[in-house]
């Protein structure tokens, strides 16, 4: 069920399924809506409490300031689960949401049953990434938009994909148009400056999950392998025909991956669903 509350002092959209013990928060990506995740929400709302959230300066939440960094996007989501009265819950975060699920996990550690990141890294950005999101600010206060819809949805999709995929791409490129420029800018800001959390992953105690795809062109497979050998702490699941966007390539798929997860780790199914 949609709806609007108030978190931290910002007017946020927010939907929540409403029934169940166990509680899965969705967080969408850079330049995507709690939307993206309607239809994949679906395989496990029958299992799971699934609550989503259009993060603060995207989809029709509220842009809050200058600059939206990860810890006040975390702090709004703890207000969230406050605000519904969840004690703990299982976070998984694509790609942006994967930046807001570790800061939450930092900061808000005994509300976490475990982590996912889904098509994400712990790693801070270089010098040449924050050169990138330096370029797009540029391009967004230039009214350029348009064009990084254009650019930026197809290549998040496997190219075997891409001409399958092409509503979802298109779907993605209406979100990018109707999302509110400062909005972007705020949380381009909010990248471009959030900490490494490799240390922070390595001392957290709740349970670990990396999903990767192998024809992610956002995370290649070598910078993935690099990932898992620094970090054996996490499992791993990797996603054989996907790009960067694998709960809508493979939804199935990464569906059970979720699932054995959250089961693996103290989740509870629905009593209808066991």
């Amino acid at each position: 069920m949609e709806q609007f509350i108030m978190s931290e002092h910002t007017a946020l959209r927010i939907s929540d399924s409403e029934q169940g013990q166990t509680v899965l928060v969705l967080l969408h990506g850079y330049l995507e809506s709690l939307e993206i995740w309607e239809d994949f929400a679906k395989l496990l709302s029958p299992l799971y409490r699934i609550v989503t959230i259009d993060i603060p300066g995207h989809g029709i939440s509220e842009v809050k300031s200058e600059i939206h960094t990860m810890e006040f996007v975390a702090d709004v989501l703890r207000g969230v689960l406050d605000n519904k009265q969840i004690a703990r819950c299982f976070v998984a975060g694509h790609s942006m949401g994967g930046y807001v699920a570790e800061a939450f996990a930092a900061k808000y550690p005994e509300r976490l049953e475990g982590l996912i990141l889904f098509h994400s890294s712990p790693n801070a950005d270089n010098d040449s990434k924050k050169e990138d999101r330096r370029r797009e600010i540029e391009m967004i206060r230039h009214d350029k938009k348009e064009l990084i819809a254009q650019l930026f949805a197809p290549k998040g999709f496997a190219p075997h994909n891409r001409d399958r995929m092409i509503n979802r791409i298109e779907q993605l490129q209406e979100l990018i148009a109707l999302t509110d420029d400062e909005g972007i800018i705020a949380l381009l800001k909010g990248m471009s400056e959030r900490d490494d959390m490799n240390d922070m992953m390595h001392r957290l105690t709740a349970p670990q999950l990396f999903i990767f795809g192998k024809y992610d062109e956002f995370i290649p497979v070598e910078r993935a392998e690099a990932l898992i050998q620094s970090h054996p702490q996490a499992e791993i699941a990797w996603l054989e025909n996907s790009g960067h966007m694998g709960f809508l390539e493979e939804p199935d798929t990464s569906a059970e991956i979720i699932r054995s997860f959250i089961n693996r780790h103290g989740g509870v199914e629905n009593v209808q669903q066991s």
